[in-house]
């Protein structure tokens, strides 16, 4: 195992020796801007708690699926109709090969699976391997060689056989490799699977029909489960059919069996509710929220963050190594921008809207002002998250722009390929740019949303907006990319931002009403009485709000905080303090 872990770090390698290590599942994972296995935040979020596992020197191995022809490149027209390309990319080019085959049978067929290597190296010398599943090989059924072609691409029989691949594939091909794994992290409900191939393990090999609850619980000992979603039609679920001719009567008897079937379907979020021990929402009001859902459950709550290392644009970074020297080992030292001088914050944002506003001009061709308070909206586009929300009083929203001088806003974000809906709203958002756009309001929507623009985005804009329906909104994670390059929020109460938000010290909350109108009301009003006002006539008022953001929001709502968190509260609560001692020994180390 320590030739696997390759890792700078004697005393991770002995934490893992004494602890193992943790699986952690995801569907979608962020490991490189080049390389498209990821849709959106959860993916991110994936990618950074893994950049920050090898930061910190945690003892993990992530699965998750090769998904080779990407998730889908955005094509806008000229009206914002979204049409959609493929993102192919060859792992062989890229990755080594590891040499276990595993096997997993859907639909009566064996299924063979390989997986490709991507190691994960943190700021320590750390190194986090990814291993990333995938069937396209000659000794599978030709249906069966795409099944991780595409993330969330097919129809549900597509969807539970990738599921199967992640979960049980995944599991085993850890055991093939030999690793010794105590704790199994399930990144949302795609990896639920995993407790069937646990399942089968604890019982040697002996019939699932056999399992009695001593199993069961010793199953549950072994995992942990981080749901994402707030809405209950937003958790896999599949036909008994389905699930008895994909995955297995037996497999599905036993699902049926520990009430993981609901409302007459296989689900997948109560199979992995189930059989953890520990369960978490992804911010406070989201673990409230999923207790509501699910109130027979014990369902803590673990906030997101982001990695800061990453989503800090590099003059920002410059100015944190001058002053923070240590920032990148311990993010908590954020805290300290409180003492960075305020002209040196302003100028590194400077330089971030700069080359922003020159991407904008190399996109379309359109010069904007850097002197000009400028807006950022880019999220993956569903009506929850109420893309168009800003123009609900659209005139409005162009005399605020003439009368506060200008304004400029950004908008980027991809609906899925199926959403007419969300596509809709790119539409409606490029009707009102092309009616209002004038001499004092530029509106923009940037085609191809995706890592290296949403980095230029939060590290360039003087605002983050968001204001999706509340409750809707698990944790999101663009507004923390912001703060960490001083850029506050203005932000519907929901989410990450019930805990984020100080008004006027690290951003401004969107009032809650019960109509959208009066929603986007407290929007026009913020905008127009406090925020602009502030940019444009009290230049060191502003100046102290963004390094205020920097040190209050930065400081905490990051995947370091985030992953000791899950540390000591979910993979060895047993171990707590002595972890905190590991993590202690490290930080006096460096």
């Amino acid at each position: 195992m320590d030739d696997r872990l390759k890792s700078g770090s004697l005393n991770a390698v002995r934490l893992a020796a004494s602890e193992g290590m943790v699986g952690y599942f995801s569907m979608e994972i962020a490991i490189e801007p080049s390389m498209p296995t990821y849709s959106g935040g959860l993916g991110v979020l994936a990618g950074d708690t893994l950049r920050s596992a090898a930061d910190m020197g945690l003892p993990l191995a992530a699965v998750t699926l090769v998904h080779r022809k990407g998730y889908f490149k955005q094509i806008l027209d000229a009206d914002g109709k979204q049409t959609e390309e493929p993102q192919p990319w060859d792992p062989a080019a890229r990755l080594p090969q590891e040499e276990p085959r595993v096997v997993v049978t859907i639909e009566g067929r064996p299924v063979h699976v390989r997986a490709w290597r991507y190691d994960m190296e943190g700021v320590t010398g750390h190194t986090i391997p990814i291993y990333m599943l995938d069937t396209d090989l000659e000794a599978n059924d030709p249906r069966d060689r795409t099944l991780t072609d595409q993330l969330y691409g097919g129809d549900t029989n597509y969807r539970l056989a990738q599921e199967i691949v992640l979960g049980i594939g995944g599991l085993r091909m850890l055991d093939a490799l030999e690793y010794d794994i105590s704790v199994y992290h399930m990144n949302e409900g795609h990896a639920a699977l995993l407790t069937m191939a646990l399942l089968e393990k604890t019982l040697s090999g002996g019939a699932l029909s056999s399992a009695q609850e001593r199993d069961f619980d010793a199953v549950r000992q072994h995992c942990v489960f981080t749901t994402h979603t707030p809405v209950p039609a937003g958790h896999d679920r599949f036909s008994i059919e389905q699930s008895e001719r994909i995955l297995g009567r037996e497999a599905t008897q036993t699902i049926e069996r520990i009430g993981g079937c609901h409302e007459g379907l296989v689900n997948m979020t109560y199979i992995a509710l189930r059989l953890s021990r520990f369960v978490n929402g992804v911010a406070m009001q989201h673990g409230k929220v999923s207790r509501e859902m699910f109130p027979e459950y014990d369902i803590a709550a673990i906030t997101n963050g982001v990695h800061a290392g990453t989503w800090t644009a590099p003059a920002m970074q410059a100015t944190f190594d001058k002053h923070l020297p240590r920032w990148r080992e311990d993010n908590m030292h954020l805290r300290y921008a409180i003492d960075i001088p305020q002209e040196e914050i302003v100028a590194a944002h400077a330089d971030g809207k700069r080359v922003l506003l020159a991407e904008v001009k190399k996109r379309s061709g359109i010069e904007l002002r850097e002197d000009v308070f400028t807006i950022g909206f880019a999220r993956r586009v569903a009506t929850y998250k109420r893309g168009d929300l800003l123009f609900t009083e659209a005139d409005r929203l162009a005399r605020i722009a003439q009368n506060a001088g200008s304004l400029q806003i950004l908008y980027a974000g991809k609906a899925h390929p199926a959403d007419e809906p969300g596509k809709q709203i790119i539409r409606h958002v490029f009707e009102e740019a092309h009616r209002l756009s004038s001499g004092s309001l530029h509106i923009i929507y940037l085609a191809d949303y995706e890592w290296r623009l949403g980095a230029l985005l939060t590290g360039g804009v003087d605002l983050w907006l968001n204001n999706p329906l509340r409750p809707y909104e698990a944790s999101g994670t663009s507004g923390m990319k912001a703060a960490l390059n001083g850029v506050p929020s203005l932000s519907v109460l929901d989410g990450w931002w019930i805990e984020g938000c100080i008004e006027g010290v690290t951003g401004w909350a969107i009032d809650d009403r019960d109509r959208a109108e009066d929603e986007a009301a407290s929007l026009y009003d913020k905008l127009e009485s406090k925020i602009l006002p502030l940019y444009y006539q009290d230049k060191q008022g502003w100046r102290k709000l963004m390094q205020t953001t920097i040190a209050m929001n930065g400081s905490f709502f990051n995947t370091q905080r985030m992953l000791e968190q899950y540390v000591s509260n979910a993979y060895y609560p047993e171990k707590k303090a002595s972890y905190s001692a590991h993590l202690l020994e490290q930080s006096f180390a460096r």
